[in-house]
């Protein structure tokens, strides 16, 4: 029995079994009105190897399970992958190929902020030094997007680039200074 169940039921409609799994597949694939804005973030790290080397093992290990706690996540929007896998371990943007971005979108500050730091993604936080190199520079920033939109690895590239040029500002933040959405 489905929630779609009771309310048939009180309508007195009793639908043949083709019509109930349409209006289920139509109510499943129903998406919220894209109004209001959302939170976009980009983060990259300098990997001190390739993915495919052995000391990255453990970092690869983590990847699916952690990509799929993301997905499920309240709050969860959107993120960047690549074409042929569920990650961005592939997408290069700087010269660097070393120098890897992950962009994503959440609700808000406060979804992202619970699964970096309230989620099996802390303990790849925690080790990241095993496999990054230590940035000297802000390597997070955040930024709203009007609600549906996903946004582009040069997009974030240039917040990442305002918030080392001018500090957090209601256009690019970070997690230790944020900005309220547009009014």
């Amino acid at each position: 029995m489905t929630d779609l169940d009771p309310l048939l039921d009180d309508a007195g409609v009793t639908p043949t079994p083709e019509l109930r799994d349409s209006i289920l597949e139509a109510v499943a694939n129903q998406e919220e009105p894209a109004v209001g804005y959302h939170l976009a973030q980009m983060n990259t790290a300098r990997f001190r190897h390739p993915m495919d080397h052995p000391d990255m093992v453990g970092f690869v290990e983590m990847l699916d399970p952690v990509n799929h706690q993301a997905d499920a996540a309240p709050g969860f929007m959107w993120r960047l992958t690549d074409e042929n896998s569920n990650d961005a371990t592939s997408i290069t943007f700087y010269d660097d190929p070393l120098l890897l971005v992950n962009v994503s979108v959440w609700a808000d500050v406060e979804s992202l902020r619970n699964y970096v730091y309230r989620t099996e993604h802390v303990e790849m936080v925690k080790r990241r030094h095993e496999w990054a190199d230590a940035m000297e520079e802000v390597y997070i920033v955040m930024w709203w997007v009007p609600a549906g939109h996903e946004p582009t690895v040069a997009e974030g590239d240039a917040k990442l680039r305002h918030v080392r040029e001018h500090g957090p500002t209601a256009e690019a933040f970070t997690f230790a200074q944020q900005f309220p959405p547009p009014a």
